[in-house]
């Protein structure tokens, strides 16, 4: 049986609770694909902001 790696785990757990606050428990209750689909939800909306800061730098 393959395993998702741990440091993986903890960078996705990491980058949601910085930029969504969210708690441990909530991250964790995530299910896998779901996690993914959230880290690139909020990669994209920060991608998003800093093309509008560059925009009207």
């Amino acid at each position: 049986m393959l395993r998702y790696p741990i440091e993986a785990l903890w960078q996705e757990i990491a980058y949601l609770a910085y930029h969504l606050h969210w708690s441990m428990d909530d991250l964790l209750d995530l299910e896998h694909l779901d996690r993914v689909r959230m880290v690139r939800a909020v990669s994209a909306m920060n991608d998003r902001a800093w093309e509008a800061v560059k925009a009207n730098a």
